[in-house]
């Protein structure tokens, strides 16, 4: 990573699902380079544990990325206590691992309102903000499965390929605005989300601080398409000049196809399930 000094010194930014993982780490990268961070989380116990830590001035508020009225609030709310809010993370996410035929509907649509909806409405919002102030930035996490298909993770990969089109999208949008965009596509990050899935050589492993470091630096250097490693960016565009059949044939030559359902089939994977399965409320009061 460059060494970006404190260039957001003063700056606010906002993380959703900041209270573990990859979203606590972006937290505490953005809390190093000066940034007065925000964490909004479901889980506020988390997301206060993690403020505590930070280095400087940081606020932890509950928010559940589905109450697309609550998450307005929220973000009002952030620029009421904070400022003006310069960097939107749209982190929060879940991946449930079942084949299609076994995914019940309200697990769809967890995973729409959670994985997709709500970046596309905290992305107005923010947009909304920093439009008429001529700047800031959008940081969309998205996946490589938004390139790629994994069999035991149909409506997740749907979910992460439209994050990845509506960030190339609203990218077009706010050319010329000052609104940057920043779409981050980690492979497997070890993580809650991906407890029992498998290493497997086809696929590189990485930890939260890299997707961290990762963001940051896409931030100071102005980047819009960021992989996790950089190397797998690499691999999707030669993979993507092969035709489907050799490229689908190396994939299960390598086990890269299959590495989710061996985590669905994890004894590892009960405990994650169970806090996906409980992530929306709003959800939840709707039926």
């Amino acid at each position: 990573m460059a060494n970006p000094g404190r260039f957001l010194d003063g700056k606010v930014a906002v993380v959703t699902g900041g209270g573990r993982g990859i979203g606590a780490e972006i937290a505490r990268s953005l809390a190093r380079v000066g940034a007065r961070v925000a964490i909004g989380d479901v889980d506020v116990q988390a997301a206060e544990q993690t403020a505590a830590g930070l280095p400087g001035e940081a606020l932890a508020l509950r928010l559940d990325v589905t109450d697309r009225p609550g998450f307005t609030a929220f973000l009002d709310e952030v620029e009421r206590r904070l400022g003006p809010i310069h960097v939107l993370v749209n982190n929060a996410g879940i991946m449930p691992l079942a084949r299609i035929e076994d995914e019940s509907d309200d697990t769809t649509l967890r995973l729409l309102e959670i994985n997709l909806h709500a970046v596309i409405h905290g992305s107005r919002e923010a947009i909304r903000r920093m439009r008429p102030r001529a700047a800031g930035t959008i940081v969309n996490v998205a996946s490589t499965a938004g390139k790629q298909a994994a069999v035991g993770a149909a409506t997740y990969c749907a979910t992460k390929h439209g994050v990845v089109g509506f960030s190339e999208a609203i990218r077009l949008e706010l050319r010329g605005s000052g609104i940057q965009v920043v779409c981050v596509m980690p492979g497997v990050v070890r993580t809650g989300m991906t407890a029992g899935v498998p290493a497997t050589r086809g696929v590189p492993v990485v930890q939260p601080e890299d997707v961290a470091d990762a963001v940051v630096d896409a931030l100071h250097r102005s980047r819009f398409e960021v992989f996790v490693p950089a190397s797998l960016g690499r691999l999707l565009r030669v993979g993507h000049l092969m035709p489907r059949r050799l490229r689908e044939s190396i994939a299960r030559a390598v086990g890269a196809e299959r590495i989710m359902v061996e985590g669905m089939n994890s004894p590892d994977r009960a405990e994650y399930e169970k806090r996906a399965a409980a992530s929306a409320p709003a959800l939840d009061d709707r039926s």
